[in-house]
């Protein structure tokens, strides 16, 4: 593992960002003004094959997978949706060595996330989607039959999809990456949100607005506190987790399996080597890239707003890097983002009631209190400056903008921002 800052050689300080699928954007920044571009820590693989069968052969805390398996009538996976860099097909080939496929159904944890595209699926289910195809069952936080399970100690209606209540057999297929209000992904969340009601969503996401909830943090984070508590209500049922860490380029770092909980608390440490990257200063600009396939829409890209935050100097500018394929995503935050040309008065707004999105109309708000947001996305311009961000056509045209403002601003780009937590070491 290397342990010093992780910068890319930037040549002739022309750089390209991705952007889109397979796209790039370009800029040429000058030597002096650049910090440098942070990914991910650049981590040793092993071959993904090895590592999920390792793992799945010598499980944390559980039984072996044949003998979890042994007896079960009703044998549910439950995986994470296509929006999720998760190599789910690289497990479903492991485990297709193990068992017979099609001996389970699998529910895809959508939480309040559509429908699943055809290109998706075949991302998601890989080689195995046509056999498996028929099994497959997407969760529908407004439609699918959920069962009220009890209530969270913070006052959640604990209701989750009626399918994996009922199986006697849960595999859960996920991985672990730090998250900004939830601490990290993974383990508890294939439940809630991943297959919880709408409205179990939105009271566990209200929980979001408070202070405590944040990326890296799970002692004293309510959302988290939350959701241990969703799962706690299916307090017997027989699970098996397949958790896993990837490094920058979406290979697969570990794999814990075995006990949902105790592989849950593996991978945080995992994901810590890779994803808390040390940063010498903080910036004037900071660059962070929503990369294929969080940068689905706005509404996912926040991601990487939020986690460029932590290398900003207060009154600095961050440029959001994002295609923005599906657009908005959720109407309501974009609705109460635009409420009013005063961040402070868009918080004051928020404070007022809680609809499912407003955490992260709260969350970008948080920052235009003390910097300023530039956007280059695929979105309309008038519709980011309607939203407090103002638009660019591209990275270079917001470089030479910031730098006209300010010839001498130190530049700092976090190439996989929505995954990436910077931290300051000096």
């Amino acid at each position: 593992m290397i342990n010093t800052f992780f910068v890319l050689d930037i040549g002739a300080m022309k750089i390209d960002i991705r952007y889109g699928k397979d796209g790039t954007q370009s800029a040429d920044i000058p030597d002096r003004n650049m910090i440098g571009i942070f990914c991910p820590k650049d981590v040793r693989c092993p071959p993904s094959d090895e590592a999920i069968g390792d793992a799945i052969d010598d499980p944390t805390d559980s039984v072996s997978l044949s003998d979890f398996l042994k007896g079960g009538k009703d044998v549910v996976f439950i995986v994470n949706d296509g929006t999720r860099p998760t190599p789910t097909s690289k497990v479903l080939d492991a485990l297709s060595k193990r068992m017979d496929l099609r001996s389970a159904r699998y529910l895809i944890a959508t939480g309040t996330h559509r429908d699943m595209t055809p290109e998706e699926y075949e991302f998601v289910f890989g080689s195995h989607y046509d056999v498996l195809k028929d099994r497959i069952i997407c969760h529908d936080s407004k439609a699918s039959e959920c069962v009220h399970l009890g209530t969270s100690k913070n006052g959640t209606d604990m209701e989750v999809n009626k399918i994996a209540v009922n199986a006697d057999r849960l595999v859960i297929i996920t991985s672990v990456e730090p998250h900004y209000f939830a601490g990290y992904t993974g383990g508890r969340k294939s439940f809630l949100p991943g297959v919880a009601s709408y409205k179990t969503v939105e009271q566990n996401h209200r929980l979001a607005m408070r202070p405590e909830a944040q990326s890296l943090i799970l002692d004293g984070n309510p959302v988290h506190e939350d959701m241990t508590d969703a799962l706690n209500v299916v307090k017997g049922k027989k699970i098996f987790s397949i958790q896993m860490v990837l490094d920058r380029h979406q290979n697969i770092y570990r794999v814990a399996a075995g006990d949902l909980n105790k592989a849950f608390g593996k991978a945080v440490e995992w994901a810590n080597e890779v994803f808390s990257v040390p940063i010498p200063e903080k910036a004037d600009v900071v660059i962070s890239v929503a990369p294929y396939p969080m940068d689905v829409d706005l509404y996912q890209s926040q991601k990487a707003l939020d986690n460029g935050k932590w290398a900003l100097k207060e009154g600095g500018k961050i440029i959001m890097v994002s295609k923005c394929r599906e657009g908005v995503g959720h109407a309501t935050f974009l609705q109460q983002l635009s409420s009013s040309k005063d961040p402070k008065k868009v918080l004051e707004n928020l404070s007022k009631e809680y609809k499912l999105g407003y955490h992260k109309a709260a969350k970008m708000a948080e920052i235009m209190v003390w910097a300023d947001v530039w956007a280059v996305t695929g979105l309309d311009d008038e519709l980011i400056s309607s939203a407090n961000m103002r638009p660019f056509g591209s990275v270079a045209d917001a470089v030479a903008e910031a730098l006209s403002q300010r010839p001498d601003a130190r530049i700092l780009i976090l190439a996989d921002g929505s995954v990436t937590i910077p931290r300051v070491v000096q």
